[in-house]
């Protein structure tokens, strides 16, 4: 794609990734990652939507989404648009707010996916430049901490000690009104049985049996939970695995026969709609990393 370039960065023993990249044709099919994601516009524009609303991300404007967060992107115009995004697990996130408050606390709830904030900006910039430029784990480690703590206490909402799930977030102030319980509880089964079931083939028929509602009520219920189709959901948990089977080293066509995707070239096509890189940049970077 004319003028596209993306690097990536990840750890090699932390749920930590961070991604620099420009766009200007690439559009980000409707997504959700199992991390939070930081990041800021560097350069132009980019246009998404997350929880039921539009937002436009415009140079120097800080992007917050938590875990399970669908949302989509692209270029707000034909300039294109450069960023940088660090992804970091709740389990990590807890660690360093654990270590920060001397105690153990709840997980945080970001409730605006973009937010006006320079001083935050240039913490991500910091940040994310010691990622990808080689610097040392001590260094990494401070700069982390005071990301992470900076961004709990500017842009989180209170949240119950004991964290918080998906089916919060999707009762946030983008939606105009709050899943039902049985949508709650409906959308909980179908996610339960997407997960069991992995790369095997399912029917929407399938579904509507183990919630016990029809197949209308179980696809409404499951996007207004979670914000996305549950067949965009099981392709979501398939490129998840993909990228786990990178990691072990198996072949392209082989990922793409166990994760359930047509060939190779329907599991590249995805896979770089989903991450914004291909599986070959993201084996190269997870070893560079």
């Amino acid at each position: 794609m004319a003028g596209d370039w993306s690097r990536y960065w990840r750890s090699a023993d932390r749920p930590l990734e961070a991604m620099h990249a420009h766009f200007e044709r690439h559009v980000y099919h409707r997504h959700s990652h199992e991390t939070y994601s930081f990041g800021f516009t560097e350069e132009g524009a980019q246009s998404f939507t997350c929880r039921g609303a539009a937002y436009t991300s415009a140079a120097g404007m800080v992007m917050v989404f938590n875990p399970d967060d669908p949302h989509d992107g692209h270029a707000t115009d034909e300039q294109g648009f450069t960023y940088r995004m660090v992804h970091i697990g709740p389990e990590l996130v807890a660690d360093v707010l654990a270590e920060a408050a001397g105690r153990k606390v709840g997980l945080p709830l970001f409730a605006e996916p973009v937010i006006a904030e320079p001083k935050l900006a240039r913490g991500l910039l910091t940040l994310h430049e010691a990622l990808l430029g080689g610097a040392t784990s001590l260094r990494r480690d401070e700069l982390l901490d005071s990301v992470v703590v900076a961004m709990a206490r500017r842009a989180s909402v209170r949240v119950p000690e004991l964290g918080w799930s998906p089916e919060m977030v999707a009762r946030g102030p983008a939606f105009d009104a709050s899943p039902g319980r049985s949508n709650v509880e409906t959308a909980r089964v179908v996610r339960e049985m997407l997960h069991d079931i992995d790369d095997r083939e399912i029917s929407a028929g399938d579904l509507a049996s183990a919630a016990g509602r029809s197949r209308f009520a179980v696809y409404r219920s499951f996007q207004a939970v979670y914000g996305m189709a549950p067949s965009d959901y099981q392709r979501q948990l398939r490129l998840r695995s993909a990228r786990r089977l990178l990691l072990q080293g198996h072949s392209l066509a082989d990922i793409a026969a166990m994760t359930g995707f047509t060939d190779q070239s329907h599991l590249t096509r995805w896979f770089t709609r989903y991450f914004g890189v291909t599986p070959g940049e993201y084996r190269r970077a997870v070893t560079a990393g």
